[in-house]
């Protein structure tokens, strides 16, 4: 008897499950947000999972504005679901993932119970985290902290960004979220609980959250930097009161700046901040109003002054 998978997710890093699955178990329908302006011309775009449905011949696409509308529901219940899989979705109400007949799942982009909330993948890079990975879990009242299914580990490279981790977790992600639908429909999930005392949070990141603190050690603000790279992006604020998003850097001598001062070398284009304790040299930055670049670019067609302090 056939596997019938729904599928729900919005982003890039749900597009690998999404296709991991359908390439074994077709999945019938997909779940994800009514399509939103974006860009400049704010012409109206579908997410990335819908996009990606549509290229696979999926043409079920449900798109509820509220998860609790009854309309959405009986759809959903109309195509009776034995698995549903949720992959960077929005939370589920409980009407909604106990439709699943085998059972409702999410893979979350860390080693549960740690870093439990929206931007897991963030918090493990500022926290210079050496391990990471993905978790499939049971779905349950309280948000990631469902029985565990299964997981899969990645050693993080000191350096690493928040994008080239999402970018290392996609496709074993998706791996994860294949595995976890041939256990639930062959019925050999053996559901490990999680331990509550292990766990910690990754809550959601706002603007402010990425200002930078110059006052601290180098290392934790190369780490916060690295941690918010490239989405949303970290800043610190400059010349005229101008935003600096700080995409990359590296950790130098240069005991002679204070925290938040910053010299630029016109010889050889390198751009030192101070920190608590040291320094870093910009690699990467995005300036207001223009591209993401090459640091020692921007300095070799900059007229500024040599010298000041972000804040």
């Amino acid at each position: 008897m056939p596997i019938n998978v729904v599928f729900m997710g919005t982003p890039d890093f749900a597009v690998a499950s999404l296709r991991k699955i359908h390439s074994t178990f077709p999945v019938t329908a997909v779940v994800t947000v009514p399509d939103k302006p974006k860009g400049r011309g704010l012409a109206v775009q579908p997410s990335a999972v819908k996009e990606a449905a549509l290229a696979l011949g999926i043409t079920t696409i449900l798109q509820p504005t509220s998860l609790k509308d009854p309309a959405f529901l009986d759809a959903l219940q109309a195509l009776q679901p034995d698995i549903i899989a949720v992959v960077a979705f929005r939370i589920l109400p409980r009407e909604v993932y106990t439709l699943a007949r085998l059972g409702a799942f999410n893979v979350h982009g860390s080693l549960l119970p740690k870093y439990r909330g929206a931007a897991p993948i963030n918090w493990a890079i500022v926290n210079g985290e050496t391990e990471s990975g993905v978790t499939s879990f049971l779905l349950a009242d309280s948000v990631d902290t469902g029985a565990m299914l299964g997981r899969r580990t990645v050693t993080i490279s000191d350096g690493t960004t928040a994008g080239e981790l999402h970018d290392m977790l996609m496709p074993i992600g998706g791996e994860l979220a294949l595995e976890t639908c041939q256990m639930l429909a062959s019925g050999t999930v053996k559901p490990i609980p999680q331990n509550d005392t292990e766990a910690t949070k990754a809550p959601k990141i706002f603007r402010d959250t990425c200002h930078i603190n110059w006052n601290q050690p180098a290392q934790i603000v190369r780490n916060f930097i690295h941690g918010m790279s490239p989405h949303p992006g970290a800043w610190t604020l400059w010349a005229d009161g101008k935003t600096l998003k700080i995409m990359r850097c590296s950790i130098v001598e240069n005991p002679s700046l204070q925290a938040g001062e910053y010299s630029i070398n016109l010889s050889s284009s390198a751009w030192a901040v101070g920190c608590a304790d040291g320094a870093l040299e910009l690699t990467e930055i995005q300036p207001e109003g223009k591209r993401m670049m090459n640091a020692r670019d921007f300095v070799r067609g900059y007229r500024g002054g040599a010298s000041g302090f972000f804040a």
